[in-house]
């Protein structure tokens, strides 16, 4: 199966919809996920919640969008 096309950002810019801008975190969630990208890592634990993310990296080798509103979906405007 062929891989859809990525959205039109790099992977280390989050979806628009998923990360606003102004959030208060954000700096801190960016870093998070660089550093996860870079060590090739499927994911990070979120500075606010705990909870794992997937990195765009991760979500680009899958292939195509799951539709679960990921943070990082590389595949969504």
């Amino acid at each position: 199966m062929a891989h859809a096309p990525l959205a039109p950002r790099p992977l280390t810019e989050p979806h628009p919809g998923r990360l606003v801008p102004d959030h208060p975190r954000r700096a801190e969630i960016l870093a998070a996920h660089a550093a996860a990208l870079a060590a090739g890592q499927p994911g990070y634990p979120d500075p606010e919640t705990g909870l794992f993310v997937l990195t765009a990296g991760f979500l680009a080798d899958r292939g195509h969008c799951c539709g679960s509103g990921c943070r990082h979906c590389p595949y969504a405007g």
